[in-house]
């Protein structure tokens, strides 16, 4: 198969989406796009007052991601791999589920102004993790505000995730159950992972493996 040159790494906060971008891209020599979260100044006051700071929050992110996919268009798309942990349309996502009404409309109005082309990756690998495992793995990070997170919104999370990737048939996709699975720190599973996206060039594929650990 061809080496995909845009790959994408989604799922919810904590599943290890951003940890997997950064050892695709070491292992590929390519290019690191990241969300950077840490960057948002609304967000930490989002986690404290979801209902008041929602709005700038995701104004803010979508800025941020419209900038990024701008100047990736803009780049030589002959360039290295590109490896992102965020696909573009998850700002709607999260934007259904934080914004009211009235919000929203504002939102999809701004949305509609940047006229966001963004380039479909050639493969998406969307983590998963129930939301026990992720509020687990968003304590061991240690990130203050991130402490400050509900299981009820993480909850709302996953059942938004699970909804978009039921119908989403944009590019090649391979969901990950990372429940018994440690990337980060045993290499037997990276490769094994790393091995599985090597073979996928179309369709939807599942991969739900043993941590070599538990072996």
């Amino acid at each position: 198969m061809n080496q995909p040159r845009y790959i994408v790494v989604e799922g919810p906060i904590g599943v290890g989406k951003t940890s997997l971008a950064r050892k695709l891209a070491d292992t590929l020599g390519g290019d690191l796009i990241l969300e950077q979260a840490e960057s948002n100044p609304f967000l930490e006051r989002f986690y404290r007052e979801p209902r008041s700071a929602a709005l700038p929050t995701q104004l803010f992110f979508l800025c941020q991601r419209a900038s990024q996919v701008q100047a990736m268009r803009q780049a030589d798309m002959f360039q290295p791999v590109r490896v992102a942990d965020y696909l573009l349309q998850k700002d709607n996502i999260f934007a259904r589920l934080t914004l009211d009404e009235d919000e929203y409309r504002l939102y999809a109005q701004v949305y509609e102004k940047f006229a966001v082309d963004a380039p479909e990756p050639d493969l998406v690998i969307y983590l998963q993790a129930p939301v026990n495992v992720l509020m687990d793995r968003i304590l061991r990070r240690g990130v203050d505000y991130e402490r400050l997170i509900e299981a009820e919104y993480l909850e709302r999370v996953n059942e938004a995730y699970t909804r978009f990737f039921f119908d989403y048939d944009s590019s090649p996709l391979l969901i990950v159950n990372t429940v018994d699975f440690d990337f980060e720190q045993r290499e037997e599973d990276y490769q094994a992972l790393f091995d599985r996206i090597q073979s996928i060039n179309r369709g939807r594929h599942y991969y739900n493996p043993i941590s070599a650990a538990l072996l």
